[in-house]
């Protein structure tokens, strides 16, 4: 919490972060959903107490008459990077090492699967994660059809496109 006793975003999304890197999955997704600015823009009555961008990280969302609710602190916060880093890499599992993929997913128990377009200079991997049990572990990666031993996806920049599924069980 900031002064005012409202949303400091940065200590907010380290927050969810450690949810995320403690494995709960559905506690950090329920707390992303509770600072998401398209949640503060859905009705015209929200946009009128929030009185910022809802597509704009804002740095604090004031608790205390007579600004309470309204955001402050857009455009030029660091909390739209660290929110950028949350999703990417605590929640949707994605870390670079190097020239290798290596995908964490901490996604919410209903979610089948997801995908993403990774570019890695300048050629894109196709990566297809797909869930079919409430562990979250990596249980299998293939690139363009050939299992990767180690769950990693090993990037080359050789301009063709690439073709990743991942299980995670």
């Amino acid at each position: 919490m900031r002064e005012n006793s409202g949303q400091y975003t940065h200590a907010a999304i380290w927050e969810i972060m450690a949810f995320a890197a403690m494995g709960d999955c559905a506690r950090a997704w329920e707390l992303l959903s509770l600072i998401n600015p398209l949640k503060h823009g859905s009705t015209p009555e929200e946009v009128a107490i929030y009185r910022t961008e809802p597509y704009v990280v804002a740095a604090d969302v004031y608790a205390l008459p007579p600004h309470t609710g309204r955001g402050g602190w857009t455009w030029y916060t660091g909390a739209a990077g660290w929110m950028y880093r949350l999703i990417v890499e605590s929640l949707l599992g994605l870390r670079l090492d190097v020239d290798s993929l290596f995908l964490t997913p901490c996604i919410p128990a209903d979610w089948q699967s997801f995908r993403l377009h990774y570019r890695y200079r300048e050629t894109f991997y196709h990566i297809t994660v797909t869930q079919s049990g409430p562990g979250g572990e990596v249980v299998g990666v293939t690139v363009d059809g050939q299992v990767q031993s180690d769950g990693s996806v090993h990037l080359v920049d050789d301009r063709k496109e690439h073709f990743v599924d991942i299980k995670i069980s």
